[in-house]
């Protein structure tokens, strides 16, 4: 895997950081992957049902996460829709992975928990099916909908391209999807919770999004004429859709608004954990090797550079708020690539350069 281009030395080192931290994961995952098939994280479990279509491309696997739906019901029912869910999609290419839900919840596919058990899911499949992490994509019915809204702005980064079935949005804000393809598919005459009305207005605001910026935003709204909660699998053609697309782990802008279940990193950004609370945004774009942070609710950030993003062999200038916070050259290294990885869990993170810079 190649991940940086600094010098052809440096770049084996990295390659070998990798290596090294794949085969750390497949030690430490195998029992959840190979013999009982889950992650857990202290008193959560995630149970994974999964199967594996296709060939494997020369550029690695794609990982579908695909949520049932239920909710806040009998076990049973869950378990039914779990059972459901196995079948109700299928990608030509790909590891397909229907989890079960760890709760029993209406919000079982958000709840704040959850992320830690994605990104554990994640890691165990770049390891040990050698999933490409840039083509990791996620959808999700009815309930499983209702986490789509949710987590795919929450963890924009993570995913390739993300579609919503039959979900409800609740109020969660969409400004995180500025480099996430993203799908709504609804039934005309899904009238629960005003759920085919909100699909209606939520396709709007993308609209409006992608109109003030054209180059983001890509998104595509389904409302099914004649259909209610179940689309007859008309949203099938979703699969199709987002496997055209890809993740740009170095996006040249990003857009990050905490959601209610704050982060600390996204795309190339890390906030300072002691700051974060719902609605801190951070406004990025790069130009040649200008990094230009118009709006940071943040006194510092930690940025994550790779030749994916600048030329590292040039002099870098960051601004933040139209005030210059760095000029100069970048050191990159290894070690830094290293310690990338580990505090990421990505491979496309192991950069060679971290460049903390303080608003004043």
């Amino acid at each position: 895997m190649s991940v940086i281009s600094f010098t052809a030395h440096a770049q084996q080192g990295v390659e070998q950081v990798v290596r090294e931290w794949k085969d750390s994961v497949r030690m430490a995952m195998e029992q959840e992957m190979v013999h009982q098939r889950f992650v857990a994280q202290k008193s959560d479990t995630m149970w994974l049902w999964w199967n594996v279509y296709g060939e494997e491309p020369a550029d690695g696997r794609s990982l579908w996460i695909s949520l049932h739906g239920g909710g806040g019901c009998p076990p049973e029912i869950n378990n039914q829709q779990w059972s459901n869910q196995t079948k109700l999609y299928r990608p030509k290419e790909g590891v397909y992975v229907a989890p079960r839900a760890p709760w029993d919840l209406w919000n079982m596919w958000c709840k704040e928990e959850i992320d830690g058990l994605y990104e554990q899911l994640i890691r165990g499949m770049v390891a040990y099916y050698n999933v490409n992490p840039d083509k990791v994509y996620l959808m999700g019915y009815s309930a499983g909908g209702d986490g789509v809204w949710r987590m795919a702005p929450r963890m924009a980064d993570h995913w390739a391209a993300a579609s919503m079935m039959a979900g409800h949005p609740g109020g969660v804000s969409l400004l995180n999807l500025r480099n996430l393809p993203f799908m709504i598919w609804m039934g005309a005459e899904d009238a629960a919770y005003d759920r085919n009305l909100l699909a209606v207005q939520r396709g709007k605001e993308l609209d409006e999004l992608q109109q003030n910026d054209p180059e983001g935003y890509i998104h595509e709204t389904h409302i099914v004429e004649g259909a209610g909660h179940w689309m007859n699998r008309k949203d099938t053609a979703a699969v199709a859709w987002m496997s055209a697309y890809k993740r740009n782990p170095f996006p040249k802008r990003i857009v990050w608004r905490q959601e209610e279940r704050v982060r600390e990193n996204f795309y190339w950004l890390e906030a300072p954990s002691s700051e974060m609370k719902p609605g801190m945004t951070v406004e990025a774009r790069v130009e040649d090797n200008l990094i230009d942070i118009s709006r940071c609710d943040y006194s510092r950030l930690t940025l994550y550079l790779s030749d994916a993003l600048i030329d590292l062999q040039k002099p870098v200038v960051v601004r933040i708020a139209g005030r210059k916070v760095f000029s100069g050259k970048v050191k990159p290294s290894v070690e830094k690539a290293r310690y990338a990885l580990h505090r990421r869990q990505d491979p496309r993170y192991a950069t060679p350069v971290i460049l903390h810079v303080k608003k004043r």
